[in-house]
């Protein structure tokens, strides 16, 4: 059986590209299960390398070399392999191929960085950690054609999960920071698309900002600098639905008073919800994310979004917020 499955993955390696293309076709397809990974990931150095010459050199194969990759990168130490074969380099290499315009696989690639960057080598590879003149660039990139492809409906489905990629990069500080730089202001660009309709990036987004409140304690000015998006992306999903009343839009900022002055759709996801709370909570937790948010009446709205809320644990994540902001009132 290692005989032939020797043989086998030597024909990924063919000079025919009938015999390729077949080789190819029955390894996506033990990938496709789990018996058929572990099979494979006995003899990973003699998939993984075809694997990925087939990506980048044979365009016609490049789409199902990809869906072998992903399905692989499912388990953990193919991934970590994967990692240490620089993956994360070939797949940016492929996705931003001058005059390449195979969504299909971009979108696909997207995926498998989803899989690398849940592990931190993963994620400090996407980074370029340890080289400062290109420390985020793979990121800046990712977040751009994230950004860009929301307004155009032929791309949105191509790059909506980089939202993943990018909130598993904010699990990590050297990513939270890379996030929070003021130059190139990424989470700037991001947290934009935090009333995106479409869940996937909407829950991203939220996650990322959260994370990133985890450093407020050393990066309060870094966020307060993106006040205008911030309090809007954290504020409004814990609003509740009820019109606001002049006398309470009249102590906001205009970003929030204008949407906050009419009926909304409330947000259905529990979990954005409480993540938003949890991330005005850690701005609370200091002195000047206190004094900011009652600056924007973040009191009042917290009181009227509690009365509309009916989910039991985000109301204690109300509660939570609300002892601090009274107890530390002025």
């Amino acid at each position: 059986m290692a005989d032939e499955l020797e043989e086998l993955l030597g024909f990924l390696s063919s000079p025919s590209p009938q015999v390729k293309k077949a080789a190819l076709d029955i390894v996506r397809g033990l990938t496709g299960s789990d018996g058929g990974i572990e099979t494979l990931a006995s003899c990973s150095d003699l998939v993984l390398p075809p694997l990925f010459r087939l990506l980048r050199d044979i365009p016609e194969l490049a789409v199902p070399a990809a869906e072998a990759l992903i399905n692989l990168s499912q388990n953990p130490t193919l991934a970590e392999k994967l990692v240490s074969l620089r993956a994360v380099d070939t797949a940016m290499e492929v996705i931003y191929k001058q005059g390449s315009s195979d969504g299909r696989l971009s979108n696909l690639l997207v995926m498998l960085l989803v899989n690398l960057t849940q592990l931190d080598s993963g994620i400090s590879s996407l980074l370029q950690v340890g080289d400062d003149k290109i420390e985020g660039l793979y990121l800046s990139k990712l977040v751009r054609s994230f950004c860009r492809s929301s307004s155009s409906d032929a791309t949105e489905g191509t790059y909506e999960h980089v939202a993943s990629i990018i909130l598993n990069v904010s699990k990590m500080e050297a990513g939270r920071r890379i996030l929070l730089q003021p130059k190139g202001s990424l989470l700037k660009q991001i947290i934009r698309q935090s009333d995106s309709a479409n869940p996937l990036r909407k829950k991203g987004v939220l996650g990322t900002i959260h994370n990133c409140c985890f450093d407020a304690d050393r990066q309060l000015q870094n966020l307060f600098m993106l006040s205008e998006f911030l309090w809007p992306a954290l504020l409004l999903p814990v609003a509740g639905k009820k019109s606001y009343s002049e006398q309470d839009t009249a102590k906001m900022p205009l970003e929030l008073a204008n949407a906050l002055s009419h009926e909304r759709e409330p947000v259905d996801d529990p979990e954005i919800r409480k993540q938003a709370l949890e991330a005005l909570y850690l701005i609370a937790l200091q002195d000047a994310g206190r004094s900011a948010l009652w600056s924007v009446n973040g009191p009042r709205i917290l009181q009227l979004g509690y009365e509309d809320e009916e989910d039991p644990k985000v109301m204690e994540a109300y509660e939570l917020i609300g002892s601090l902001v009274v107890s530390n009132a002025g």
